[in-house]
């Protein structure tokens, strides 16, 4: 494993383990700055009517691999065996492969020509263009974005949105909030606006001018809008495409710092 600082990541819950363990596969040593906790919600009279009427619905749209998680729990209770003829979506390969571990059914992802897991790219599909009359299921975390939700609907879709788990954001450890603000890390690596956002809080310039790993061209554009160097932008939010991502700036910057070093001798 490389020498030097380490990489800080803010991947809420188990999925930081798999975050660490890919970037410790290419070199690196990780932190998790803990910045963010998810929490699943009491199930709500609204959210029992939708697993009661779950063979409704044409198509089930899941948004994270918490949210896989929290489907899976409740459907359990609900439905021994899943209706036949649903179709399901994810918004990245991450909660596919948590949908299909839970669950074992076939899911549709953003088209792989899209270069990318987001809510955009999962709206290209061809098969979420006409939706007149059909039944649709979100399951998504308490607010975010409305961008899914109000496609489908403008699309002719019947939307009924189920929030299932809400992200609580938190201030890192004082250690951790020291090392973001004193650029002691080789590469901050953050796959939510909303913590990107949140984190900015905790960084000066320093921060700023260190490399930077998102998982969306549109986290790449609120970081520089946040004023953070022009990031790296990852082939998506998985372990594996982040590790990749930090590997590269990593070695970048590593071959910045010796030309310097030669230019300067």
């Amino acid at each position: 494993m490389a020498a030097g600082p380490a990489v800080l990541i803010c991947r809420p819950g188990e999925r930081a383990a798999a975050l660490t363990a890919a970037i410790e596969a290419v070199g690196y040593a990780a932190l998790n700055l803990e910045a963010m906790a998810l929490e699943a919600l009491p199930e709500e009279p609204a959210v029992r009517q939708a697993w009661l009427d779950f063979d409704h619905f044409h198509k089930v749209v899941v948004v994270s691999p918490f949210a896989a998680e929290c489907l899976y729990r409740a459907l359990d209770r609900y439905w021994p065996q899943l209706p036949l003829g649903t179709q399901w979506y994810a918004v990245g390969a991450a909660t596919a492969e948590a949908l299909h571990e839970r669950l074992g059914v076939r899911v549709h992802l953003p088209p792989a020509a899209v270069g990318e897991d987001t809510s955009e790219a999962l709206l290209e599909l061809a098969s979420l263009r006409s939706l007149n009359g059909q039944r649709v299921l979100l399951v998504a975390g308490e607010g975010g974005r409305t961008l899914l939700a109000d496609t489908l609907a403008a699309r002719g879709a019947r939307v009924t949105r189920v929030a299932l788990y809400r992200r609580r954001l938190q201030a890192p450890p004082p250690e951790l909030q020291q090392r973001l603000a004193r650029g002691e890390f080789r590469a901050l690596v953050v796959s939510s606006g909303e913590l990107l956002e949140h984190l900015a809080r905790w960084s000066t310039r320093v921060t700023l001018n260190q490399p930077l790993i998102v998982s969306s061209r549109r986290l790449a554009t609120l970081a520089s809008n946040l004023g953070f160097r022009t990031p790296v932008v990852a082939a998506g939010a998985t372990p594996a495409a982040l590790a990749s991502a930090v590997a590269a700036a990593c070695n970048q910057e590593d071959a910045d710092v010796d030309q310097d070093d030669l230019e300067k001798g």
